[in-house]
C-alpha cells in the first residue's frame, strides 16, 4: 500500500520587489515515487499547473541554495518571516515563488517519516508493469 502526504497552503508569486500575489497550492508526496515531490498551483482553478522535482532538492533548499536549471530553491527572510524561495523556469515562462518555511518544513518532515532518506525503494517489477501497462 502506498501513502500520500499532502498539504495545501498559499504561497506568494513574486511579481516585483514590491508586489506579490497569493497562489493556492498543494504539496504532494507519494511513497510510490519516493524520490519526488509535487507542487500543484492554482488548485482551485480549472487548469492547475504542476511541477515535480527531487525531494532531496527541496530538503537541501531549506538550508542553503540548491538546484540549477529549471528548479532552484533557497531559504531567505522576507518581511521578517522565514520563507523558501523557488525559482521555476520552463519554455512557457519563469516564476519566483515564496513559501512560508514552517508549513513546508512540517510537510517535508511528514514525508521523511513516511520514507526516510536512504530507504527509498522503487520495486523494479512494479515499475516496469506500470511503464509497460501490463
Amino acid at each position: 500500500m502506498h501513502t500520500v502526504v499532502e498539504r495545501e497552503l498559499n504561497i506568494d508569486l513574486v511579481l516585483s520587489p514590491d508586489r506579490t500575489v497569493p497562489v493556492p497550492c498543494r504539496l504532494s508526496y507519494r511513497t510510490a515515487d519516493p524520490y519526488a515531490v509535487n507542487i500543484t498551483f492554482h488548485v482551485t482553478s480549472s487548469s492547475p499547473v504542476s511541477w515535480t522535482f527531487a525531494r532531496e532538492l527541496l530538503m537541501e533548499g531549506l538550508f542553503r541554495p540548491a538546484g540549477h536549471g529549471d528548479v532552484r530553491v533557497w531559504p531567505t527572510v522576507a518581511e521578517g518571516r522565514s520563507v523558501v524561495c523557488m525559482a521555476l523556469s520552463s519554455p512557457d515562462g519563469d516564476a519566483l515563488l515564496e513559501a512560508p518555511a514552517r508549513p513546508v518544513t512540517g510537510w517535508l518532515e511528514r514525508t521523511l517519516r513516511a520514507v526516510a532518506p536512504g530507504s527509498e525503494d522503487v520495486p523494479l517489477d512494479e515499475a516496469l508493469r506500470e511503464i509497460l501497462g501490463a
